[in-house]
């Protein structure tokens, strides 16, 4: 790719994403209920750092802005209907066609499963080949193996290490940053 022709936008219509078992659907007002049990799981806020706590209004006004927002991509996981976990596209780089990852599940009960590896999937095929993103980055903590290993089937690779960079119950914990490019090969 000699240019890169990423719009600030390139979000703003977003798709529903569908694997053999999940279903990305756009985030809405809609899933409010299992975004609030999401993000009060403590498993959930443990593996994703989150300290901060969230009120139902706040969470409420987050998803009905989500809609306005072109440069982020937000889609609840579903299975059969059920809420399972979001995954987001962020911190979109128009000039260097590239945007960072996210994905929260509920809490154990869906843990282990395959649904964030399915979901992951869906959104890397979705970053290069709707999107026509170049690179798609995350940071994972490094006690959270499951996911590391997740992303490595997803075809991310290990870039780095940020040492000591997660304070979490008294002990600091390093940032594994993963990174995939367009031209790396995406297993089946």
């Amino acid at each position: 790719m000699s240019t890169v022709d990423v719009s600030h936008d390139v979000f703003r219509q977003l798709p529903v994403l569908t694997g053999d078992r999940v279903r990305l659907e756009p985030l809405a007002p809609s899933h409010l209920d299992g975004m609030m049990r999401m993000l009060s799981d403590p498993e959930a806020r443990r593996l994703t750092g989150t300290h901060r706590t969230f009120d139902e209004d706040e969470v409420r006004d987050h998803l009905a802005a989500l809609p306005l927002r072109g440069d982020r991509a937000h889609w609840a996981i579903t299975d059969d209907g059920a809420f399972l976990g979001e995954a987001v596209l962020h911190e979109l780089d128009p000039p260097n066609a590239s945007v960072q990852f996210r994905i929260c599940l509920v809490g154990p009960e869906v843990f282990g499963r395959g649904y964030g590896t399915e979901a992951t999937r869906a959104v890397v095929d979705y970053a290069f080949d709707v999107a026509g993103l170049h690179r798609v980055g995350l940071e994972v903590f490094d006690f959270n193996v499951r996911a590391q290993r997740s992303y490595e089937k997803c075809g991310f690779v290990r870039e780095g290490v940020h040492r000591g960079a997660l304070w979490w119950n008294g002990i600091w914990h390093d940032v594994i940053a993963m990174g995939i490019i367009a031209s790396d090969p995406r297993p089946a």
